[in-house]
């Protein structure tokens, strides 16, 4: 009796263990000695592990998983859009590749605008007019000449296998497939992709094979970076944009280069923080961000309480001001204020203007922003020498434009419209008109994508990053914030419910039951406006326990089919 006694107090103890731990995030990381991936695809996952165990490095494995997500997360891996790669290594080498979209050279500040000074039939974000000139395939080349070990063909392979045997259609895939279908339908190259060759939807279990795309992976695997801006590929999506209506012409492919630059570096509580510079914001913001919150006793208010929350949103408030009227494409914008935006000195001023107890006004007379979709990707890499890859890219909306080059197979990016459409104009609900990310031939705009490693004595010790547009810098904050502050796993820090306030419009967004009704009355009491949103994000993550000697993965459980895959 009394051990039958026993054993149920001990099975109510696990259960409140249980049930706490997973409210405040709860799940166990994925455990490995000899290396990890995590991506938004188990498949694409899989295939960067497998580059680690055939001898690869942290970026031969991110350039096959990259490749990969091209051809199993259609909706955000791309080979026609562009993003952003933090490297770090285990030697303490640190550097960042910037392979964002550019304007085409055609593209002028106002090609969208209409007689009345508004954009037209939101054709910055809709249509050929939208596409930028792409730069993954660039970004990922130049990220392999300069830090790849295996040979390049050895990592675009898999990828090529994966699109000309074919995938099994997941119910992710499926579900993404029919929402999409309307948009799909409007372009017949598109069509002859996404559906079979009756013009119906895939169904779960369905093996969906991509020959077009393999073929383009092919040229680009046996020729390199000109393999897609050279040759045949260019001649084929110059033409087809012609076709269509676009702008983008086999110059603009010749001329597109990525760029190697000097990441955004910072300091947190004893950590190094390594993330993406302009013309991405995310890593100039999020330092700007952690810089005021060093002066707050975090732990000590608690995770989520109302005065922790608030904090965090008055400091959003400032750096995404900051923004919107400082950064954008450094090519285009001499004399960006980062050393300033940046120091601890800044900082100290901005947190000297924050009340304890009351929320501060966004001023829509000021600075807004361009608006920029959710869709992204992220992922995130160690090798078993503890180098790291953290590397976010994106088509821009899910699926981009929606427009599969014809005979090409992949999708292009509708990047475009992360551009201000509409010089001088700002209002309340986020429109912009600030000189730093008008549209000019060439430039790249500004993004919110934010790959970032923390560090430790020069040593990486976790990636991170995730999708969301806006979002993600505050995605990433909290994470970094839930690591270090609150002393969550890499897991625990992914799961945890998560807040976004982007100074305009002037509302604080919070995941479904995020947050108690007593934390919402308080926080509410001090003059913030909470509005109730989808998930926020898709973190993943990679966390090196030096003194376990082992690496510890994470794939947020918010969207698809990732997994943090080690060995």
């Amino acid at each position: 009796m009394r051990y039958r006694i026993f054993r149920i107090i001990v099975s109510f103890l696990l259960l409140a263990i249980v049930s706490q731990a997973f409210a405040e995030g709860g799940r166990t990381p994925t455990y490995a000695r000899n290396g990890m991936v995590s991506s938004a695809s188990r498949l694409a996952s899989e295939v960067g592990v497998e580059t680690l165990r055939n001898g690869g490095n942290a970026v031969d494995a991110a350039i096959a998983t990259a490749f990969a997500l091209a051809v199993t997360w259609p909706s955000a891996g791309n080979i026609g859009g562009g993003g952003f790669l933090v490297y770090h290594g285990g030697d303490g080498h640190a550097t960042a590749f910037d392979f964002r979209e550019k304007a085409p050279l055609a593209a002028t500040e106002q090609m969208y605008l209409g007689v009345d000074g508004r954009v037209v039939n939101n054709s910055n974000h809709f249509g050929p007019l939208a596409v930028g000139v792409p730069g993954t395939v660039a970004g990922l080349w130049k990220a392999h000449q300069e830090l790849g070990s295996l040979p390049w063909a050895d990592l675009v392979a898999p990828a090529v296998a994966l699109a000309r045997e074919g995938i099994p259609i997941t119910y992710t895939l499926q579900r993404s497939f029919a929402g999409n279908q309307g948009r799909f339908r409007q372009y017949p190259s598109s069509a002859a992709v996404f559906f079979k060759p009756d013009g119906s939807l895939y169904e779960l279990g369905d093996t969906w094979v991509q020959p077009d795309l393999a073929a383009t992976l092919e040229l680009i695997r046996d020729n390199g970076k000109d393999g897609f801006y050279a040759g045949e590929n260019a001649m084929r999506l110059a033409q087809f944009m012609a076709d269509i209506g676009g702008v983008i012409t086999e110059e603009d492919l010749a001329l597109y280069e990525a760029v190697e630059r000097e990441p955004i570096r910072g300091s947190y509580r004893g950590y190094e923080i390594v993330s993406m510079p302009p013309p991405s914001s995310g890593g100039v913001v999020l330092v700007e961000m952690l810089n005021i919150l060093e002066g707050y006793d975090l732990a000590a208010m608690g995770h989520n309480s109302a005065a922790y929350l608030h904090v965090l949103t008055e400091t959003m408030r400032r750096a995404y001001a900051d923004r919107a009227e400082h950064l954008g494409d450094p090519d285009f914008n001499e004399g960006m204020p980062l050393d300033r935006l940046t120091s601890k000195e800044y900082a100290e001023e901005l947190r000297g203007t924050i009340d304890p107890e009351r929320a501060s006004n966004s001023d829509p007379e000021l600075f807004a922003q361009a608006y920029e979709s959710e869709e992204t990707t992220h992922f995130s890499v160690v090798d078993k020498d503890g180098n790291m890859v953290s590397l976010t890219y994106t088509l821009e909306f899910g699926y981009g434009s929606a427009i599969v080059v014809e005979g090409g197979g992949y999708l292009l990016n509708n990047e475009m419209g992360d551009f201000n459409a509409v010089p001088g104009v700002t209002d309340a609900n986020g429109l912009i008109g600030t000189p730093p990310n008008l549209i000019r031939p060439g430039k790249r705009p500004l993004s919110s994508m934010t790959p970032t490693i923390v560090a430790q004595d020069g040593q990486p010790v976790f990636a991170v990053g995730s999708p969301g547009g806006k979002t993600i810098i505050n995605t990433v904050l909290q994470l970094i914030l839930n690591i270090v502050d609150h002393d969550y796993n890499i897991a625990e820090s992914v799961e945890a419910p998560r807040i976004h306030h982007q100074w305009l419009p002037d509302v604080t967004s919070m995941e479904p039951n995020a947050l108690s009704a007593d934390t919402i009355r308080l926080y509410e009491a001090m003059g913030h406006s909470l509005m109730s949103r989808g998930s926020q994000g898709a973190a993943m993550g990679v966390y090196h326990d030096r003194e376990a000697g082992l690496f510890l993965g994470a794939s947020d459980s918010r969207r698809g089919d990732g997994a943090a895959v080690g060995y």
